[in-house]
């Protein structure tokens, strides 16, 4: 399996509006989707998307010298090598101390108490 590709903040931001969409989008419409979210020029936005597909985060087809873009990775894929990376860097790759002080902190409602309930549930067996 290939790595996971290292996406920055920026490049998240860009990866949020294609993960969003269940088909290609061109430069444009990326721009124009992040409209209201980044203060970014669209050159700004072009680069990113150039970066991303170094990367191979992104892939893209061309049909009449337009360029569409698409996920070459799942979102679930980034995020669980981003918190690997987290737990990796500042945990000394214990995880618990992450698990326990989200616990602790964070509200919780009964529909997310319930959902990790069944998770540890199918992780005991």
């Amino acid at each position: 399996m290939a790595e996971t590709p290292k996406i920055s903040e920026a490049e998240w931001e860009v990866m949020k509006i294609v993960w969003s969409r269940n088909s290609p989008l061109t430069a444009n419409e990326i721009v124009d989707a992040l409209e209201g979210i980044a203060e970014w020029k669209p050159n700004t936005v072009k680069s990113l998307i150039t970066r991303l597909v170094k990367k191979k985060a992104l892939g893209y087809k061309e049909k009449r010298r337009i360029y569409w873009y698409y996920s070459l990775v799942s979102e679930t894929e980034c995020i669980r090598s981003e918190t690997q990376s987290f737990v990796s860097r500042v945990l000394g790759g214990a995880f618990k101390p992450l698990l326990v002080t989200f616990l602790q902190e964070e509200e919780l409602s009964k529909d997310d108490i319930e959902e990790l309930k069944r998770i540890l549930e199918e992780r005991r067996e």
